[in-house]
C-alpha cells in the first residue's frame, strides 16, 4: 500500500477552503487585502494559514492572466470560489475539458491532477468599467513545494516543459 502525502483528503481541503471562503465573506480577513481592494491588472495572493501539513491562500483573478497547465506537485488541493468565476480546464487523460466554477462552488484536485485556472467573465461590464477580480481560497496539503507545466501535444498526450520548486499558490 502506497503511502498517501498527507493524513488529510481532498473532502478536509474542500472543508477548509469552505471555511476560510466563509470568513473572509464574513469580513475576518479585510486586514490582509490590499487598499482599495486585490488589483483589477494583475493576479494577488495571500497566505491565510501555514503550518508544516496544509496551506491555505487567497488569491485574485484577473482577465488574461493564466496560470499555464500545471500540476502541484506532491500536494492534493482544492479551492472555493468566493466572489466572481474561474474557467478551469483540466487535462482528462485524452483531452482538455473546461468546467465553470462561480461563487461558492468548489474543487478538489487529487495527485496528478493537471490542469490552468483563469478568471472568467461573471456578468455584462457596463460604461467600460474595469471588471472586479475573482477571489477564491486554496488549500494544499502538503504544501506547495514544486509545480510542473505541460504542453499537449500534436498526438494529443501531455509533455512536461519544466518543473519548479515554489512556495506559491498555482505558480507566479
Amino acid at each position: 500500500m502506497a503511502l498517501a502525502p498527507t493524513r488529510l483528503r481532498p473532502a478536509d481541503l474542500l472543508h477548509v477552503t469552505d471555511r476560510f471562503a466563509d470568513d473572509i465573506l464574513g469580513g475576518d480577513y479585510d486586514h490582509v487585502l490590499p487598499a482599495g481592494g486585490p488589483p483589477t491588472t494583475e493576479r494577488w495572493f495571500t497566505r491565510l494559514h501555514g503550518n508544516e501539513e496544509l496551506d491555505v491562500w487567497l488569491i485574485s483573478w484577473v482577465p488574461d492572466c493564466s496560470t499555464e497547465l500545471h500540476d502541484h506537485g506532491g500536494s492534493l488541493g482544492a479551492l472555493t470560489v468566493v466572489s466572481g468565476a474561474l474557467r478551469e480546464t483540466r487535462w482528462d487523460g485524452s483531452a482538455l475539458r473546461d468546467r465553470r466554477l462561480v461563487a461558492g462552488d468548489q474543487a478538489a484536485f487529487p495527485l496528478g491532477w493537471v490542469h490552468d485556472v483563469v478568471w472568467a467573465r461573471d456578468g455584462v461590464t457596463v460604461g467600460g468599467i474595469a471588471p472586479a477580480p475573482t477571489l477564491s481560497v486554496h488549500a494544499y496539503s502538503p504544501p506547495l513545494t514544486a509545480m510542473s507545466y505541460y504542453d499537449v501535444t500534436d498526438r494529443n498526450t501531455l509533455r512536461r516543459k519544466r518543473t519548479q520548486l515554489t512556495d506559491k499558490p498555482e505558480g507566479d
